[in-house]
């Protein structure tokens, strides 16, 4: 279980850091939009998902404490 915690985290964390850099290249490129979704709207994703992959990892933490 912990392993899937770790590798889910660890990919979650990735394609959320990628989203966000994907957002800020193209609203420092000049626009406002990419792919019919607002560049704000990418960047929250982007942080939404960078803090599912902490929460999971911390689970991972918590989990090796316990025993």
């Amino acid at each position: 279980m912990n392993a899937v915690l770790l590798k889910s985290g660890q990919m979650v964390g990735a394609l959320g850091i990628l989203i966000m850099l994907i957002a800020v290249l193209a609203r420092v490129g000049g626009s406002y939009t990419l792919g019919g979704y607002a560049t704000a709207t990418l960047l929250l994703a982007g942080i939404g998902a960078v803090s599912v992959g902490c929460f999971l990892l911390l689970w991972v933490l918590v989990e090796r404490a316990k025993g």
